[in-house]
């Protein structure tokens, strides 16, 4: 099973709200989820973004593949360079 880390959306229409979830790459983008990792706001100056790191990490180093949108959040918050000094280290 492929598993991504992608943003779900919520929130009303012109209100965008998103979750960070680990989903199946085949279930669609509101659709069932697997666990929530956090949350982004980009309507509040500046967004917020909050991040349950130690969750984001061990998905990583289960395979779970991020989206570039997730990417470009995790390494704003840190998270990408810790998973790849975390894997080479090994």
């Amino acid at each position: 099973m492929a598993v991504k880390i992608r943003l779900k959306r919520m929130g009303a229409k012109k209100s965008p709200f998103y979750r960070i979830v680990v989903a199946d790459a085949r279930a669609p983008r509101d659709g069932r989820q697997i666990e929530t990792v956090g949350t982004y706001n980009p309507l509040t100056q500046p967004a917020t973004l909050k991040i349950d790191e130690e969750k984001a990490l061990k998905w990583l180093a289960n395979g779970a593949k991020p989206s570039d949108t997730v990417r470009n959040l995790f390494s704003d918050e840190g998270i990408m360079e810790k998973f790849h000094n975390q894997k080479f280290s090994k």
